[in-house]
């Protein structure tokens, strides 16, 4: 665990400073009075507004950025190479990793700490808003943009922080929360932990750092989930979602528009007691998260009524089934999906909102080790789709794996599209299947973004057009709300006979 006080650091520096994890904990710093700079390979509008908040900013790695430094901060993904983390140890400046200066950057406050291998920028995202339409104003730090927030982190006047707590490397283990949320458990990131094993053992360490009076949140319905919380012995626990031994149990679920309508029955106070809950993201992976997010809140102490109302406004997380654009009745969709369990949950809810249409999915591997490891998984998600291109792998942090390339995942899928080497016929052959009333969806953790105004570019070029037909529209414009009435939640206690 990391002891580190933030006053103690002195000037910070991040090497890749653009990207979303470091970003926000610069955010956090940088809010706090942390003289803080900061580098990355390319100039992003990121880098830009973290300058404009007050950070040095450079574009390029160069020996000479650290000077000034006292400490250097890096995430799993720089390598032992990179010139400005060579300089750093030359000069004796302090080392650390991402979390432990977002530990430091946490300092007193009642930390929630969201976990679990898939969900957790969602979930943190849905704590914060919760929280902040309740007014506790509290800080924050999440690995991708928040519509509801404008950012990705900040420092508030309340005493709560709530992060997002990376299990990839183990780094989520130098937090010290007062509550702890685990969304999910599964075998991911076996190119550090090796074994699935070690994955377990890992989270059942996590649960360990609450205190005597910590809550633990946990989904019922996931069974890595609910093997942690049996093996925990925490003394308060509060697990949810559709089972029926869950504390928050959510029933009655509908799709209303691209979002839906629940139920939630659970006890307070001695009550038993029903609260509507209505989300304008859509999945029941959406779902689960949110009642993850309603059980922090009361676990915070926020009425049961003012926790569903901020989570109805909630509209979603960048990169996490987030509207690109529409041209003429086609909607391109995007989603960080790098895992066959979250590429499922995507093509679900992409099916949700393409009802009797049909669902194009875009698809780039992440790692090497991932793709070796759950191929079959993979191709088995891509079936769910009508149509499923596969695009090269995204190395990342990674060096190529000999024998090991999208064919392995793509010449198990049984769907038109197939393996495709140039992305660029890959957009232009899925614009040309797609119809009216289609959802195309990209999906990965690398670049495929960019895939997403490609799309949208060409059906504007290359569709025709239709009676009645509005033209292009982008990003939340392609989002249709639930109908005003449904938006204000109530709260019905009843006293079990």
């Amino acid at each position: 665990m990391s002891t580190l006080n933030l006053p103690d650091l002195g000037r910070v520096h991040f090497i890749g400073l653009g990207g979303a994890g470091m970003s926000a904990v610069a955010r956090v710093m940088i809010g706090q009075g942390v003289s803080v700079s900061g580098s990355d390979s390319r100039d992003s509008a990121g880098l830009r507004a973290l300058e404009a908040l007050g950070a040095a900013v450079f574009v390029g790695q160069d020996a000479a950025n650290v000077q000034g430094a006292d400490t250097v901060v890096v995430s799993t993904a720089i390598r032992s190479d990179n010139p400005e983390l060579a300089a750093a140890r030359n000069l004796g400046l302090r080392v650390i990793h991402r979390s432990e200066a977002l530990a430091a950057a946490m300092g007193t406050q009642d930390t929630v700490a969201v976990a679990g291998t898939h969900g957790k920028t969602t979930t943190t995202a849905m704590v914060t808003v919760l929280l902040r339409e309740a007014g506790l104003d509290p800080s924050f730090a999440i690995g991708g943009d928040v519509a509801a927030l404008g950012v990705n982190a900040a420092f508030g006047s309340g005493s709560v922080f709530v992060a997002e707590a990376d299990e990839s490397d183990g780094s989520f283990l130098n937090y010290r929360p007062r509550i702890s949320v685990i969304t999910n458990v599964e075998a991911d990131h076996l190119d550090h932990y090796g074994t699935e094993e070690a994955v377990f053992a890992s989270f059942d360490r996590f649960v360990r750092l609450l205190p005597a009076d910590g809550l633990l949140v946990a989904c019922a319905d996931d069974p890595g989930a609910a093997d942690v919380v049996r093996r925990s012995g925490a003394a308060r626990v509060c697990t949810y979602g559709y089972s029926e031994n869950a504390d928050i149990r959510i029933t009655d679920t509908r799709p209303v528009a691209s979002g839906s309508v629940s139920m939630l029955r659970f006890s307070l106070d001695g009550l038993d007691c029903e609260q509507e809950l209505r989300l304008l993201v859509p999945g029941v992976h959406n779902i689960r998260n949110a009642a993850a997010a309603f059980a922090v809140g009361l676990g915070l102490g926020v009425d049961p009524a003012q926790a569903a109302a901020g989570l109805a406004v909630f509209s979603g997380a960048a990169r996490r089934f987030e509207a690109k654009g529409a041209v003429r009745g086609v909607r391109v969709f995007d989603d960080y999906a790098h895992h066959p369990t979250e590429l499922v949950a995507a093509l679900e809810a992409a099916r949700t909102v393409a009802g009797d249409h049909r669902v194009h999915v875009l698809f780039q591997p992440h790692l090497f080790s991932r793709t070796l490891a759950f191929a079959e998984e993979f191709a088995a998600a891509l079936e769910r789709a009508d149509t499923a291109t596969v695009l090269d792998i995204y190395a990342s942090r990674e060096d190529p794996v000999p024998g090991v390339t999208s064919e392995v995942i793509a010449s198990r899928v049984n769907r038109p599209g197939g393996y495709a080497p140039d992305a660029g016929q890959a957009v232009r052959d899925i614009c040309r299947r797609a119809a009216p009333g289609d959802i195309i969806l990209t999906v990965g953790a690398g670049d495929v973004t960019q895939y997403g105004a490609h799309l949208v570019q060409e059906l504007a070029r290359t569709a025709p057009a239709l009676a009645g037909d509005a033209g292009v529209q982008t990003g939340a414009e392609t989002d249709a709300e639930p109908e005003s009435d449904a938006a204000q939640p109530v709260l019905r206690k009843e006293l079990r006979g």
